[in-house]
């Protein structure tokens, strides 16, 4: 479905459309869910996560100022929920290895992608990420699968635009490393 600007829907709410909420939840529905269920790592966790931030946001929307665009407001609003979850759970993140961030170039990870097909490819692309922080992994969604400007996804997680930048070059580095070890041992698996 091809969805209208977030005003519009905003807008028929707020004229006593409440039907109109519905669209905006759908719009906006999966990444919200994506972004709990990266910090917090928990299926149902995250699904009342969604539904209380949907709710809450709805209550609010009245005072919704228009001064960032509403999926910023809304993904700041999830983030902010699901982090507070975090720190009544205090979970425990494992690292990536240093090793594997600093052994391998771009050109080497580049090279050895074309010798594994497309599916392999975003299995071990999955696998990386899983390796990843719950909050390196949320930067990543937020970036390309929310398709989120730099600038959004500071007001989202209240990081400095420069910090942000920072954090995805190291991420995508991350990512490269575990990829090309996973890389090299489907390739030595496979001769």
């Amino acid at each position: 479905m091809k969805y209208l600007d977030d005003n519009h829907y905003i807008d028929r709410v707020l004229s006593g459309d409440v039907a109109a909420y519905a669209l905006l939840v759908a719009k906006h529905k999966n990444l919200v869910f994506s972004i709990a269920l990266k910090i917090l790592d928990n299926r149902e966790d995250a699904e009342e996560i969604a539904q209380d931030c949907f709710l809450k946001v709805f209550q609010a929307l009245k005072t919704f100022e228009r001064k960032s665009k509403f999926s910023t407001w809304l993904y700041r609003i999830v983030y902010n929920a699901a982090i507070s979850r975090t720190r009544k759970k205090r979970l425990e993140v494992v690292p990536m290895d240093n090793y594997v961030i600093d052994n391998y170039t771009e050109d080497e990870v580049a090279a050895g992608i074309d010798e594994i097909d497309p599916e392999a490819q975003k299995v071990m692309v999955e696998r990386a990420m899983e390796r990843l922080s719950d909050d390196d992994n949320l930067l990543i969604t937020l970036f390309y699968k929310g398709e989120n400007s730099i600038e959004d996804i500071s007001n989202i997680t209240g990081l400095s635009m420069s910090n942000v930048k920072v954090r995805l070059h190291r991420i995508r580095k991350k990512l490269q490393g575990e990829l090309a070890v996973m890389m090299r041992r489907t390739v030595n698996y496979n001769n």
